[in-house]
């Protein structure tokens, strides 16, 4: 059996997601040199860095983080494209594996009750076919030992894609609006609300206030990458 895989891998190499070279045998997703070459970021302080800066006076939120930087090019631009536009969702559960121990293993993240992630509507979940954050949240839970709600939150209003906007159009969007379907669900809790990349916060602050209608709720904030 591992001579017939040898030898389908040497006809039909699997790629590297972001540079595109024929990975190894023991690569998943990205080369070597790709992993290395990724904008992780690091923290010595969760609660107060220039992330949760964003939230200040605006919503209160326990801590902030997320794993890479998002900048104009390079390669967490290709991996996020192709996470959610290309429906490689298998991207997600990569990041999710390797950012989700790093949590873990800080301890700062190890009383989650819930993940929950930025929903779409539904027009554009039926048009796209999937939410690019499930198979991110799923093996985060994991990691976290926690539950997973994808349901929980809804989004009652679509709005156009924010890709192309500038950042001060993203930040006065105010055509979203967020709903949360059960407030006693949350009540006591300590939730992490995931999304993909955080630009102005915006989408973020508008599901926190919604969030912040059940009582003595907690919620930290998780994403893949942050825009510098």
């Amino acid at each position: 059996m591992r001579l017939l895989k040898d030898i389908f891998y040497l006809f039909f190499p699997k790629l590297c997601e972001t540079c595109q070279n024929p990975l190894v045998y023991n690569e998943t997703l990205l080369c070597l040199n790709c992993r290395h070459d990724l904008p992780i970021i690091c923290y010595t302080n969760f609660t107060e860095n220039n992330i949760s800066n964003i939230f200040k006076g605006k919503v209160p939120v326990n801590k902030v983080v997320s794993f890479l930087y998002y900048r104009k090019i390079g390669k967490t631009k290709e991996l996020i494209h192709q996470l959610k536009y290309k429906g490689k969702q298998e991207i997600g559960g990569f990041i999710a594996n390797w950012f989700g121990k790093i949590l873990w293993d800080s301890k700062e993240f190890n009383d989650i009750d819930y993940i929950i992630p930025v929903p779409l509507h539904p027009k554009k979940q039926r048009q796209r076919g999937y939410n690019q954050l499930t198979t991110f949240g799923r093996n985060l839970s994991k990691q976290l030992q926690t539950n997973y709600l994808e349901k929980v939150l809804i989004r009652s209003l679509s709005t156009k894609t924010q890709t192309f906007k500038s950042r001060l159009e993203r930040f006065d969007n105010t055509n979203t609006k967020f709903l949360l379907k059960d407030y006693s669900l949350l009540q006591n809790k300590h939730v992490l609300l995931i999304d993909d990349v955080i630009t102005t916060g915006a989408t973020l602050e508008a599901c926190c206030k919604e969030l912040l209608k059940s009582d003595n709720i907690t919620i930290s904030i998780a994403t893949i990458a942050f825009t510098e």
